[in-house]
């Protein structure tokens, strides 16, 4: 598999919680679609970020807001079973390590993962339970928080997919990588072609997901605000910091 992180240590570990913060875990999952077949999607793709808020104050500043990946491509996809046990692993540190867990549509990430694997998934059943019993709180206080279904009191918008959320909420989350192409035809381009172009677009498009998920649950929460409108590709920009040669394609630079 693929694996890109700026978190030190072993594989696998979340960052390092700073004194005074709140950490924030966000997941997103990429997959082929069939659905001709029962439980015929298969995960190729996810990503974690994890972002860090100063408790008892509302971030405004938030054009270099730091945050920590793990992004996991597989390779071939006789390696699926392996990118699902991996993906249960991260699901685990992810509610270890996090106050706070988030996704967008997040009972279908973790269903896909599920329904794709042979073997049993623990943490990511764990995490389904989870987020069935989320709403037995207040939005501030729940551990899990879906950023489709938990955010209605800070949206006109009636669609809930997340590129229209986000740009209700003045969030440019423009996806250069999907320019004349699809997701489906960019990984369509990886496996027959190896294309490592491709591939990271697609990673890097995943990472979008999850950052510009996160700042959508801090928004609704009222631990972060912005004036104007927030570029999320100068944030990804910053803090994948080259990690990927798509990042400094022009198609990509264009933007920021």
């Amino acid at each position: 598999m693929f694996v890109s992180t700026n978190i030190a240590g072993r594989k696998g570990r979340a960052p390092r919680r700073p004194a005074g913060t709140t950490l924030w875990a966000s997941i997103d999952v990429e997959w082929t679609k069939n659905y001709r077949i029962k439980n015929g999607n298969k995960p190729f793709c996810y990503s974690v970020v994890y972002v860090a808020i100063p408790r008892g104050t509302t971030t405004t500043n938030l054009v270099d807001l730091p945050f920590s990946f793990t992004s996991v491509y597989l390779e071939d996809p006789e390696e699926t079973a392996e990118l699902l046990a991996s993906a249960n692993a991260a699901v685990r540190t992810a509610f270890a390590s996090a106050d706070r867990v988030t996704g967008h549509q997040f009972t279908s990430d973790l269903g896909v993962l599920t329904n794709a694997s042979v073997a049993p998934l623990p943490d990511i059943a764990a995490a389904r339970a989870r987020w069935l019993d989320r709403r037995s709180g207040a939005l501030d206080d729940r551990r899990v928080i879906d950023t489709r279904y938990d955010t209605d009191h800070v949206l006109t918008c009636t669609s809930r997919r997340l590129v229209d959320v986000c740009t209700e909420l003045n969030l440019d989350v423009t996806q250069p990588e999907l320019r004349g192409t699809s997701m489906t035809a960019l990984h369509r381009a990886y496996l027959e072609q190896r294309s490592d172009e491709a591939r990271e677009r697609v990673s890097v498009l995943n990472l979008r997901h999850s950052l510009s998920t996160a700042l959508v649950a801090l928004r609704a929460t009222g631990h972060v605000s912005w004036n104007g409108t927030l570029n999320v590709n100068q944030i990804l920009a910053t803090g994948l910091d080259g990690a990927f040669s798509w990042l400094g394609h022009r198609t990509f630079t264009d933007l920021l």
